[in-house]
């Protein structure tokens, strides 16, 4: 197929939902990584061609959703002082912190400006050297290579008036932490397709084989979607847990390796801190030792800030698969897109977002 509306094709999707009825004998809970899965699903009632047993599981996969509300707080402060102009995608701009976010930030008389890039920033650095320049380098892997990119050429041209605000996380250990709670409901992921495009998969098979749970690398169109859940029935209903990858148009075993280089050059493994769920060994990335001055959360003496979790939303519950948006008494009352409670509801990616677009009733 060549085009998007291929995948799309509604004869070929229910060809795949009868496959998938024919095969499917047993009840099985299915978690798909990414929010942008999530999305899909939701929209085109992906859900609703299953049979009933299948239980489609909403994860963590969202990097805005998980970042961190002392990461929120944090970029606030930054933005805040008269010296700095503060850079983000645009989605972190509307998520809450404890008292406000970067939207109200700017709107008080901050300098918060939206950006594509982090390399986009970095120009506004060197044209502004009488101010300090700071880039929210939010995301998964995916966004991880501009951000060390950034980072790096900062370093080799000289430019002291950037740093960037580190948040990125890593999928497979938020994998393992789900597989490893005693409340955990997942028994075959759908992984995100285009961590895969950076990372490869090659991480994934010593979770499948350590859980015993089928991994399936997935696109994010319809009909991908569909048979990657093929593909994960057909191993749950044989008794096998192995590593396929469906998003084979994009993604290969070793990844993309020269992404993979700057990374590993600019950043190291560490722990992070995910909203809602807590810290999670090893499931960061932070500045090698080499690039620290270029971390905004030293250079403005917030290594030590500390901020609790709000108790009034379940968004950490939903992330972890143990809820439904529709689950929270808040839902579509007190928590809508235009007063978020959580980043799960902000976010373009987040599953109460889908769910109150496309399923509010």
């Amino acid at each position: 197929m060549k085009f998007i509306d291929e995948y799309r094709d509604p004869e070929a999707a229910k060809r795949y939902s009868e496959l998938i009825h024919n095969i499917t004998t047993k009840k099985w809970n299915i978690m798909e990584v990414c929010g942008g899965q999530t999305h899909a699903i939701v929209k085109f009632g992906i859900d609703e061609l299953l049979p009933s047993g299948i239980n489609l599981i909403h994860g963590p996969g969202c990097p805005v959703c998980v970042t961190s509300l002392e990461l929120i707080d944090k970029s606030i402060e930054i933005a805040s002082r008269k010296d700095v102009i503060f850079c983000s995608f645009g989605d972190m701009l509307r998520v809450p912190g404890s008292k406000k976010d970067l939207l109200q930030v700017k709107a008080e008389g901050g300098d918060v400006r939206m950006m594509y890039s982090p390399l986009d920033s970095l120009k506004i650095a060197k044209d502004n050297p009488d101010k300090e320049i700071v880039f929210f380098a939010v995301g998964f892997e995916t966004t991880a290579p501009a951000n060390a990119m950034a980072v790096y050429q900062a370093k080799e041209k000289g430019i002291e008036n950037f740093s960037i605000l580190v948040s990125h996380v890593l999928v497979p250990p938020a994998m393992e932490a789900i597989l490893s709670s005693k409340h955990n409901l997942v028994q075959g992921f759908l992984a995100a397709g285009h961590v895969c495009a950076v990372m490869g998969y090659n991480e994934y098979f010593p979770l499948a084989e350590k859980y015993r749970v089928p991994i399936v690398v997935t696109g994010f169109e319809p009909l991908d979607i569909l048979q990657g859940i093929y593909m994960c029935v057909k191993q749950l209903e044989e008794s096998r847990y192995e590593v396929e990858n469906q998003y084979s148009r994009v993604v290969n075993r070793e990844g993309n390796t020269t992404a993979m280089e700057i990374i590993n050059r600019v950043f190291k493994i560490g722990s992070r801190k995910w909203r809602g769920i807590g810290e999670i060994p090893d499931s960061g990335l932070v500045l090698q030792d080499e690039y620290i001055n270029y971390d905004a959360s030293l250079k403005f003496g917030l290594a030590d800030m500390v901020v609790e979790e709000p108790k009034e939303c379940i968004s950490g519950l939903i992330l972890q698969g143990l809820k439904k948006p529709f689950e929270c008494e808040a839902f579509a009352k007190v928590c809508t897109p235009e007063r978020p409670l959580g980043a799960t509801m902000v976010s373009s990616e987040g599953a109460c977002a889908a769910y109150y677009r496309y399923r509010k009733k």
